[in-house]
């Protein structure tokens, strides 16, 4: 079981990368809009999220309270990429908000213990 769970941590990091690295490449370019990567990066992250809750190890499993956060945040993310895919430009707040929620989920599932 240990190896599932480093395969789906290991896809679970990629989903953060081609979500961080898409939004940050669109945002240099200055043309905002929700880029592929941005979204399977999206798709990733909730369907590995999903499967990194499962109770796969012996009792050290991350606080209810947690996942419940990861998953508000990652469902949010998810809404904001997939139902602004199709728009040729994104409004500035909305794009930065994807990225600021982003990292937010990343110092949530490193910072807490």
């Amino acid at each position: 079981m240990e190896a599932l769970r480093l395969v789906l941590l290991y896809l679970h990091l990629i989903g953060f990368a081609l979500l961080l690295g898409g939004g940050l490449a669109q945002y240099v370019t200055g043309r905002l809009r929700i880029n592929a990567p941005m979204l399977w990066g999206a798709v990733i992250q909730v369907v590995t999220g999903i499967g990194l809750a499962a109770p796969l190890r012996d009792g050290n499993e991350p606080a209810p309270a947690k996942l419940v956060t990861k998953l508000v945040l990652a469902l949010a993310i998810f809404a904001m990429v997939f139902f602004s895919r199709k728009r040729d430009a994104v409004n500035r707040g909305h794009f930065l908000a994807v990225i600021g929620l982003t990292l937010v989920t990343a110092a949530v599932a490193v910072f807490w213990r």
